[in-house]
């Protein structure tokens, strides 16, 4: 869980908002890895790291933006869902209703596959729709022209790729499916693992075939959280007694 927000009053000392930026531009250049603009990034760690809500002129400000970068970075931000747009904070003095203010959502497993989503969305749909069509042409066209070796070399290398693809696709997909919580406690488990041990895991499961592997999932998907207990206790006596 993250800490609680400290004020929105809370002055900003020199140190602190020095660190806040360069925290601010490392996010930014990891953002370009991760396909979401430096810039969004950029404004995504400053907010994260304030922790309180920002007016976007505060936001320019205090990275040195214009007020129309400053604005797109915030409206991009608001788009990938990893800022909400809040009411401005009260400030002593001020008179007239309050204006617009943006925080980071603080829930880490939140933006996150939020994150994941807007990418499945803007960048792994378009490539799927996009090699479905290439792999289609490529089959007329290969019916067309029986005799094209490259054209049937193409075919079925872009069939391969396309399956490739859609399987990466579909895993990522999954991630945004998860509750956050949920999401936290599958990789918090996998963190308990040893990579030795998840490597072995992994190897015997794809030399098992996949008559066996699959029934068995989709059985267990379906239990009940205390029956689930009980088979992983049934198992794990059954393959204690196996290993020996």
């Amino acid at each position: 869980m993250t800490a609680a927000a400290p004020p929105a009053t809370a002055p900003a000392t020199a140190p602190a908002e020095r660190i806040r930026r360069n925290l601010a531009d490392a996010w930014g250049e990891m953002g370009a890895a991760w396909g979401v603009a430096p810039a969004i990034a950029r404004v995504h760690g400053y907010l994260l790291s304030r922790r309180a809500p920002m007016t976007e002129r505060e936001v320019r400000e205090g990275l040195d933006l214009s007020h129309r970068a400053a604005s797109m970075a915030l409206a991009e931000s608001e788009a990938w869902g990893l800022v909400e747009r809040v009411p401005e904070p009260r400030r002593v003095g001020r008179r007239g209703p309050a204006g617009a203010a943006y925080i980071a959502v603080g829930d880490h497993w939140q933006w996150f596959t939020r994150v994941v989503a807007q990418r499945k969305l803007r960048e792994g749909d378009p490539i799927v729709a996009a090699l479905d069509e290439a792999v289609a042409d490529a089959r007329r066209e290969a019916a067309a022209h029986p005799n094209d070796d490259e054209l049937v070399a193409l075919r079925d290398w872009l069939a391969s790729f396309s399956e490739f693809v859609r399987l990466f696709d579909r895993a990522i997909g999954i991630v945004p499916q998860l509750d956050p919580r949920e999401l936290e406690r599958a990789l918090q488990l996998i963190g308990r693992v040893p990579d030795e041990t998840a490597l072995r895991l992994v190897r015997l499961l794809v030399s098992i075939p996949d008559e066996d592997v699959v029934p068995l999932l989709d059985a267990m998907s379906r239990l009940s959280p205390s029956g689930a207990r009980r088979a992983t206790k049934l198992i794990a006596g059954v393959v204690r007694t196996i290993a020996r």
